[in-house]
């Protein structure tokens, strides 16, 4: 080869493109707040005024834990009895509920799975008010829907989402806070600085990640509010590392699974600032008594009682809202783990990033 002969190019580094949209959930944070906040706000007044009696929530995957989350928003903040829908009962088995008066919500990064916009179809014959959130406002779904909420996270690469799973918390924040008639932007004003401050302590989680490059399995508990984090952060280990992680709500923990930790077996706590912590505190007592490897994701307290983890900025941050910052630490430990196993995290065996399930 001549000294002209052009040179070639660098393989791209493992992991880059998650890396590079984990890093922009701030930016999509602020873009949410000051071009989505607006619009939310006006959906959620027009559903408001129809008065749904009850909300079922549809999704699958990660949207399926954003799903979770807005389920606590709901029932927590609106007393509306809320549940998560069987989308087969519609989809495979032809029944035909009656949901006058129910609001429907579906969650979905693509909107292109065609079990969701079957299910969100039929809803909508059946009489319900439905709702689209998405991060695509062309998709099948925003179109089958009668309103829709665009989550404004831009293009999304990587096959584990990231961006998208944050977008559509704050998204879901503020159409409940929408729906009871307040500002949900102003409380959420700090967050975009907050992730951005996470995000750039990732050496500390780098160094986090070593302890558990040949774990064989590991366990994610948490309460209220930080329950569909670690639904989530299992979710994200799984898929880019294919480490066996099991989420539990602590209190589900204790009705059997806790037989299966001891001193080899990694656990992570999602510890949340306020009441969904404190309902942990007797899970992390009894996880201490049997010696488990604990790390704690939440308050500076909380991570020095357990000697290790990563203490979360949410000082002030009301409850509800945490679970926006709560990820993103578990999001960074599943890239650096993954890397540190020796595997790409963009690029997971056996994942497409629209699902074809119907």
């Amino acid at each position: 080869m001549s000294e002209h002969s052009p040179q070639p190019s660098p393989e791209p580094s493992p992991g880059r493109i998650m890396a590079a949209e984990i890093a922009e959930q701030p930016a999509v944070l602020r873009r949410l707040l000051a071009e989505g906040a607006g619009p939310i706000r006006e959906t959620a007044a027009r559903i408001a005024a129809r008065e749904p009696r009850f909300v079922l929530l549809t999704a699958r995957g990660t949207s399926d834990n954003a799903a979770l989350y807005a389920k606590y928003l709901l029932e927590i903040l609106l007393g509306k009895p809320c549940g998560l829908t069987s989308m087969s009962t519609t989809t495979a088995y032809g029944a035909k509920p009656d949901l006058d008066g129910c609001l429907v919500i579906t969650v979905s990064q693509s909107g292109g799975s065609p079990d969701l916009v079957a299910s969100t179809l039929a809803a909508r014959e059946a009489g319900a008010i439905t709702l689209a959130v998405t991060n695509n406002a062309a998709s099948p779904l925003a179109e089958a829907a009668e309103y829709h909420i665009d989550v404004l996270a831009g293009p999304e690469r990587a096959l584990p989402a990231t961006k998208t799973y944050t977008a559509e918390l704050l998204a879901l924040y503020l159409f409940v806070e929408g729906l009871r008639g307040g500002d949900g932007a102003a409380a959420a004003r700090d967050l975009p600085a907050l992730a951005e401050e996470i995000i750039g302590r990732a050496p500390e989680v780098r160094q986090l990640a070593g302890r558990y490059r040949f774990a064989e399995r590991m366990v994610l508990t948490s309460r209220g509010y930080g329950y569909p984090t670690a639904k989530e952060a299992a979710l994200k280990l799984m898929e880019t590392s294919y480490i066996p992680a099991l989420s539990y709500s602590g209190a589900d923990l204790l009705h059997g699974p806790l037989a299966m930790v001891d001193n080899v077996s990694p656990v992570i706590a999602i510890v949340t600032d306020g009441r969904g912590g404190e309902a942990l505190q007797p899970v992390l007592d009894r996880l201490r008594d049997r010696g488990a490897d604990l790390v704690v994701i939440g308050p500076k307290a909380q991570v020095d009682a357990a000697s290790a983890g990563f203490a979360l900025p949410t000082a002030g941050v009301p409850e509800e809202l945490q679970p926006i910052l709560e990820i993103i630490p578990l999001q960074l430990l599943a890239h650096e783990v993954t890397l540190a196993r020796g595997q790409d995290p963009d690029a997971p065996r056996a994942l497409a990033k629209v699902t074809e399930t119907r």
